[in-house]
């Protein structure tokens, strides 16, 4: 089965996530938000020049033009780009040093992947090094049915960081909404993130995601401060069912988020968008104008 179906499109798809959707408008919403320590931060007029895209948000039309399409998104605006492991691997078809320097052809950074993490570690590692990633990103591994399987999962996490950290880069995790569902009165996230070394895992926050599960992302970003150097930026719709959205059309209020995580440690800011209202690039391009638009 192909990595991009075993890891992504198994995640929590939106037809189940829908069904959270009683549960967390109160807390979520971002109408009449309650104020918090974590919306008075400083700083104002901030922009985040050098944002990213997570390939997989191309995933309809990169296949058949890797160059081609990686073109567009740089004439776009992105300037970071986050790959995953697809049926080309994490390079499309090019190697380690071949894609370095396309992307240095196009004013472009790849700062990070997404992988299966799970096997041929080192020498996936040694690839990404090879081509000036800084992360390799574990993207899924389902909802666990105990708290002592979670604890089993972080400590394969502060394994993996080991090995990669040999190799000279750092291993994360990316969460999807499963992590943040209550487990025994523990949210799993926390666990992860209380029991893997700092020094050898960092975490990617999904904002929809978690903002999906009913947790506040500027609370939990305060909460754990420095724990989460990359996060995705991707909008969504609550009703009448889950339903992701272009930036800024959507319901979350990344203008507040953002800038709380830019206090508390953030470094990479990655668009990511998986359903689309038109089409794919257009729906990209729309993207990168609000995020170029969008001052802190």
């Amino acid at each position: 089965m192909a990595y991009n179906r075993r890891f992504f499109l198994k995640a929590a798809g939106f037809s189940a996530a829908a069904a959270l959707t009683g549960g967390y408008l109160s807390s979520c919403s971002t109408g009449g938000k309650e104020t918090t320590d974590a919306e008075d931060v400083s700083g104002e007029g901030i922009t985040i020049p050098d944002f990213g895209l997570q390939l997989y948000s191309a995933r309809d039309v990169i296949g058949a033009d890797p160059k081609g399409v990686l073109k567009q998104l740089a004439d776009m605006g992105y300037k970071k780009i986050e790959s995953y492991q697809g049926e080309q691997g994490i390079f499309w078809g090019m190697s380690p040093k071949e894609f370095k320097a396309y992307m240095d052809e196009l004013g472009m950074t790849i700062v990070s992947s997404h992988a299966d993490t799970t096997k041929d570690l080192q020498q996936l590692a040694g690839q990404a090094a090879e081509a000036g990633l800084t992360y390799l990103l574990q993207p899924y591994i389902g909802a666990q049915p105990t708290l002592d399987d979670w604890k089993i999962r972080a400590d394969e996490f502060n394994q993996r960081g080991e090995i990669c950290k040999k190799e000279g880069i750092k291993f994360g995790y990316h969460n999807h909404d499963y992590s943040f569902k209550e487990l025994d009165g523990i949210i799993p996230q926390e666990l992860l993130l209380e029991q893997t070394d700092p020094g050898l895992v960092v975490y990617e926050l999904d904002l929809c995601w978690i903002y999906v599960a009913g947790i506040d992302p500027a609370e939990h970003l305060v909460k754990y401060s420095g724990r989460y150097e990359l996060c995705h930026i991707k909008d969504v719709v609550k009703m009448p069912e889950v339903k992701q959205r272009d930036l800024g059309t959507g319901e979350i209020d990344f203008k507040r988020i953002l800038k709380v995580a830019m206090e508390n440690g953030m470094t990479e800011f990655i668009v990511e968008q998986e359903q689309y209202p038109e089409s794919v690039m257009s729906s990209l391009a729309n993207d990168a104008d609000y995020m170029k638009q969008l001052i802190l």
